[in-house]
């Protein structure tokens, strides 16, 4: 995959899944502009991607707010120039009863993780749309789109609206030549990865607990130019959990 023209704008960036992210499409030769509330590991990223020879840039922004998201683009357009692949990565998870949920602690996760996603798909394509760029969006969901533990109804929902989000942008924006994907990960280890117990690796079809370089290969593939025929779809990242069936015996 040549990713050495990219430029590749990932929201969330300063931990866990964003990060790796982040570091593998630079180390790919991608140029990477990401973004977060986190403003000193956000620049701690971007200070070591550039120690290693990549190109990187740090924007603050919280994704739940529409004009800093807009304010980003407008910051990005002058200071880099015009994205070709957009991760919609940046989320937030609260599990809470929903008897004792607020309206605001619902709508804060919501804003975080779904519509964020919209505004800043809504913004890329329309740049996209104007410059005739065949632009790439990876939306990031989650397996808990498909199945739940108690309390998680607002990361569910986001989750579970990503997924349908990503189809319905993908037939909107087929006209323009931009594709649209998301990728649900399962367990996702980002860090201290040699804690884990052999139970945690074994309840997995492959074993294994994931790590971020099992979602940085999924992203990879979906943003390659050359895969155009994969439009519309979501990737689970799992280690095959959601086909697992549990029966207490």
């Amino acid at each position: 995959m040549n990713t050495n023209e990219d430029i590749v704008l990932i929201t969330g960036a300063s931990h866990g899944i964003g990060r790796g992210l982040a570091m593998a499409y630079a180390k790919q030769g991608a140029k990477v502009v990401t973004c977060d509330k986190d403003e000193e590991y956000g620049r701690q990223l971007i200070g070591q991607i550039r120690e290693n020879g990549g190109r990187g840039y740090f924007f603050s922004c919280d994704v739940s707010r529409p004009e800093e998201v807009e304010n980003l683009f407008i910051q990005i357009q002058d200071k880099v120039g015009d994205i070709t692949v957009l991760i919609n990565n940046a989320g937030i998870s609260e599990f809470k009863s929903m008897f004792e949920m607020e309206i605001e602690d619902w709508d804060e996760i919501i804003n975080t993780n779904l519509r964020s996603v919209f505004l800043f798909s809504k913004h890329a394509a329309a740049r996209w749309k104007e410059a005739g760029i065949a632009g790439r969006i990876v939306n990031i969901a989650s397996t808990r789109a498909f199945m739940s533990e108690q309390d998680s109804e607002g990361y569910a929902a986001s989750k579970g609206g990503i997924i349908s989000l990503t189809h319905a942008m993908a037939s909107s924006l087929s006209d323009y030549k931009i594709r649209v994907n998301s990728i649900s990960p399962g367990w996702i280890q980002t860090k201290n990865y040699e804690s884990l117990r052999d139970i945690d690796h074994n309840q997995h079809f492959s074993n294994r607990v994931g790590k971020v370089e099992d979602v940085v290969k999924a992203c990879f593939y979906l943003t390659d130019k050359e895969n155009d025929f994969v439009n519309g779809e979501n990737i689970t990242v799992d280690g095959g959990m959601t086909r697992k069936m549990i029966y207490e015996h």
